[in-house]
């Protein structure tokens, strides 16, 4: 079989697949919670309810601290994963120290 005719093949089956069709393949959906946009003033009670400075804070998430500066004067939004992680920083502060993130 050449290689055009396999990427023919991968394409037939990954369609029959997404129809449900293709026996011996389990199909799992996952349904994921929508972002949540936090914006200048939750960012800031997030990060004092830390009791972290702009620094740490931006250390935690991964980002620079001119982002949080910028995210906190209301300059800039934050985006994907930075949202996310937000979220998790938010109903959880307790995370930082169980992963070890903040010591």
């Amino acid at each position: 079989m050449n290689a055009y005719s396999r990427i023919i093949k991968g394409l037939k089956e990954a369609i029959e697949h997404e129809k449900g069709g293709l026996k011996g393949v389990k199909r799992h959906v996952v349904a994921v919670k929508p972002i949540t946009v936090y914006k200048s003033k939750e960012i800031k009670k997030i990060r004092t309810k830390l009791d972290l400075t702009q620094s740490a804070f931006a250390n935690i998430i991964g980002v620079s601290q001119k982002a949080v500066e910028a995210w906190e004067a209301g300059k800039n939004i934050p985006q994907g994963p930075a949202q996310r992680m937000l979220e998790l920083l938010d109903k959880e502060p307790a995370i930082t120290e169980k992963y070890l993130i903040q010591k």
